[in-house]
């Protein structure tokens, strides 16, 4: 599709979100930023919950994309998780398609198929259409989002490129990261082939540079446009000197999702 102008960036005050902030302007976007927290040095954005369908409506009328990264990042009740993550989703959905809005970018997560077995080395990288197996709420979410995203396709022909998003820092540390690590570039890369691919219909890609070693297979994200430009190698003798090899008896290392399988980190708000 042709570049859009004007895209929503939703959970614009949140750690991808800021970074987003300062790279997708490069690309010639212009944002329009919406966060349940203000946004700093941006006077302009939109302070609202996920849960008002007013302020959600008014947020995307006129813009030609979404960037949806609002909502709960880490693991927490179920009853927070309901209303952030998956009623909050619907309701961006449902105020695009009340206003015409052509396609979403959504921030999935490797949490949607946390419970899959990382592969061992020589086993071949984790395809996206593996069987979802999430492993907390948060997780579930994300599946939940995937799933509407198909639907509204379906149903309303609003197009959706799901991003299974790894780890998105300026370098990774820890040594799992070293093969779900996004550079904050590439990161910015993969959302601007998801915002212009042409028919995208529902598209799930995973979202990581091109890391040596890497778990997971990005022929959908390179199918889009994507060329990540980045790889965790350069970080690896430091993290494992500091912290050992991973261990495949570890469930926290043996599986996509990390130590969300095991001791998740509670969202603090």
């Amino acid at each position: 599709m042709p570049a859009p102008r004007t895209v929503l960036l939703t959970g614009a005050a949140g750690g991808l979100g800021t970074l987003m902030r300062s790279l997708l302007p490069e690309y010639g976007y212009t944002l329009r930023l919406f966060d349940v927290r203000p946004v700093e040095d941006a006077p302009g954005a939109i302070t609202a919950d996920l849960t008002d369908k007013e302020a959600l409506r008014e947020a995307v009328r006129g813009v030609d994309a979404v960037l949806h990264l609002a909502g709960i990042s880490l693991e927490a009740p179920f009853e927070k998780i309901l209303r952030s993550n998956i009623e909050g989703t619907y309701n961006l959905y449902e105020a695009a398609r009340l206003e015409g809005v052509p396609r979403i970018v959504f921030a999935s997560s490797n949490h949607a198929v946390g419970f899959t077995p990382a592969p061992r080395e020589g086993d071949p990288p984790i395809p996206v259409d593996t069987p979802r197996r999430p492993d907390t709420f948060y997780g579930l979410s994300k599946s939940f989002g995937e799933d509407l995203a198909q639907l509204y396709w379906d149903k309303h022909g609003l197009e959706t490129v799901s991003v299974r998003i790894g780890s998105c820092f300026p370098e990774p540390n820890s040594v799992r990261m070293l093969s779900v690590w996004m550079s904050p570039a590439d990161g910015a890369r993969l959302f601007h082939a998801a915002l212009t691919a042409e028919e995208v219909g529902h598209t799930v890609v995973y979202g990581s540079s091109a890391n040596t070693r890497l778990w997971w297979d990005l022929t959908s994200a390179r199918a889009l446009g994507y060329e990540p430009q980045d790889d965790s190698e350069p970080y690896a003798e430091k993290l494992i000197a500091e912290q050992g090899e991973l261990d495949p008896d570890n469930p926290a290392h043996s599986h996509l999702g990390g130590h969300f399988v095991s001791d998740p980190p509670i969202w603090p708000y």
